[in-house]
């Protein structure tokens, strides 16, 4: 894989996870215990992030489009529907066992990790052959590694109070199918002509061989995903695509992966006159997710889209597409992006004998859809793409600044008053507190100095501080502190609290603030 100057050095995954914890944002699942391994607990200010995400996700993708509906399916569904996507038959990774110690381990990751290359997509006879020819040990005991074996990923119960074959079902993998199962009801009723989207977020569940990297590969974790429908005939004709094609991102296509080159920064236009990127539709889903994180304040060169090589691509996948992320353990996957054409409908229509076709009022014909993209997004590897890109170890002030998006922050507000023990002052600053968190979260501080009160909003990412002093009791105004720059202004109290929502909602810049 390609390095990239822009890889965050300064944390590491474990420095984040550290972080998370002291701060309040993410904790090992069952801690007091032990721990679980793959499973954790969103905290007071992580549980928040985690919401604004989804909520900015819901708003760009669902409430502000007229051509996407979105759900929220089950998480066990009739065990049939996973037989018909092939999950129950062919959804698994490759395992590896340490004869000596027992430990397992996922067999592509244990050659990443030895080896210093790409073995996603590697079939058993490869990871066998690798694993023999550069004497790969085990990394906890240097003990010998087994030969290689299927290993199932789905999640399975049972339904009902008697355990038996019949009454087995299975925790979902992914949130996908369910938009395929329910597409014909969605499409009626939100009377949804093509091209259209069903969208969903919630959670998924996959029995990970060795959970790793914090957030980012867990057992149990969140999906915001799209299945994007369009006519068969019309894969290649976006009316939309004219909204992306001067877009800029860097491209990592298979060719340039396969003759060793770096990624390249080219537009939207140039890929599709290219080629590289075969349909008009892919183009723009893939531009439009880079657009949304760079909406959010993510920093756009830290992102490329990759193209699946021949060996990785699913099956049922006419091309496929990964948006990476350079995290400071390289650069990884935080959406895929099949083009999975009618493969899915066509497994339910023939597993279910329903009809899920859609009648073509042009040719008069009956059509099954086509999904041009899905976009899938792990609501978890999100949250970790805003917290390193936010992440600052401000050396001049001493102290952590987590500059995450107004929009996005925890907490939008601190409300202090100079001096704790002056009871006027005190007052005073309760009185904005109070009015203030009726429109969003607002934090009250009156431990320790304000200097002190500004390092803790800091750390949290709280965009904006206001400060009450004793010119507050004369001129009804408070400063206000804007967090990445430290800049601070004078505001009238009673325009304090539209400002802020102005502020927040980026309508405003700071600047601009008189």
């Amino acid at each position: 894989m390609a390095e990239t100057k822009n890889a965050a050095k300064s944390i590491t995954i474990e420095d984040m996870a550290v972080f998370c914890k002291k701060k309040g944002f993410v904790y090992q699942s069952g801690e007091i215990y032990g721990g679980l391994s793959g499973f954790f607990d969103y905290g007071h200010l992580g549980s928040e992030l985690k919401n604004n995400i989804k909520s900015e996700w819901w708003k760009f993708h669902v409430q502000q489009r007229d051509d996407i509906a979105g759900i929220d399916g089950s998480i066990i569904t009739h065990p049939k529907v996973w037989v018909a996507s092939g999950h129950v038959g062919c959804f698994e990774d490759i395992l590896v066992e340490c004869s000596k110690c027992k430990t397992r381990y996922r067999a592509d990751h244990l050659i990443e990790d030895a080896l210093k290359i790409a073995a996603d997509g590697l079939k058993k006879e490869d990871i066998n052959k690798l694993i023999k020819e550069n004497s790969i040990r085990c990394p906890k005991c240097k003990g010998e590694i087994s030969e290689a074996n299927q290993f199932n990923l789905m999640f399975d119960t049972n339904v009902g109070p008697i355990r038996s074959e019949t009454s087995k079902a299975y925790l979902r993998p992914e949130t996908a199918q369910l938009m395929f199962t329910n597409f014909r009801l969605v499409q009626e009723n939100a009377r949804l002509k093509l091209p259209f989207g069903i969208a969903q977020i919630g959670k998924a569940f996959r029995n990970e061989i060795s959970p790793r990297d914090f957030l980012f590969r867990c057992r149990e974790f969140e999906q915001m995903e799209i299945e994007y429908f369009v006519h068969p005939d019309k894969a290649n004709d976006c009316p939309l695509i004219k909204e992306v094609l001067t877009h800029r991102l860097n491209i990592y296509s298979a060719e340039m992966q396969q003759k060793k080159q770096p990624h390249k920064e080219m537009s939207i236009k140039e890929v599709l006159d290219k080629k590289i990127i075969k349909t008009q539709w892919h183009a723009y889903w893939l531009a439009t997710e880079h657009k949304w994180f760079i909406s959010l304040g993510a920093d756009a060169d830290k992102f490329r889209i990759r193209q699946h090589l021949p060996d990785e691509k699913s099956h049922y996948a006419a091309d496929t597409w990964d948006l990476e992320y350079a995290f400071p353990f390289g650069w990884k996957e935080l959406q895929g992006m099949a083009n999975r054409a009618d493969f899915d409908l066509k497994q339910h229509i023939l597993h279910s004998k329903k009809d899920l076709s859609l009648f073509d009022e042009e040719t008069k014909a009956k059509v099954i859809p086509h999904v041009i993209a899905e976009p899938s997004q792990g609501v978890d590897r999100a949250f970790l793409v805003f917290m390193f890109n936010s992440y600052n170890d401000d050396k001049e002030r001493g102290n952590i600044v987590l500059k995450l998006h107004p929009k996005l922050a925890p907490v939008k507000a601190g409300v202090f008053p100079l001096l704790s023990n002056k009871e006027e002052l005190v007052d005073l600053a309760e009185s904005i507190y109070l009015d203030l968190r009726k429109e969003f979260p607002v934090e009250f501080d009156t431990s320790g100095t304000v200097g002190r009160r500004y390092a803790r909003a800091d750390e949290s990412g709280i965009p904006f501080c206001i400060t009450v002093d004793f010119d507050s009791l004369k001129d009804k105004a408070v400063t206000i502190r804007n967090r990445d720059d430290m800049k601070q202004k004078r505001v009238k109290i009673s325009e304090l609290k539209e400002l802020l929502i102005k502020l927040i909602r980026g309508d405003i810049s700071f600047e601009k603030v008189k």
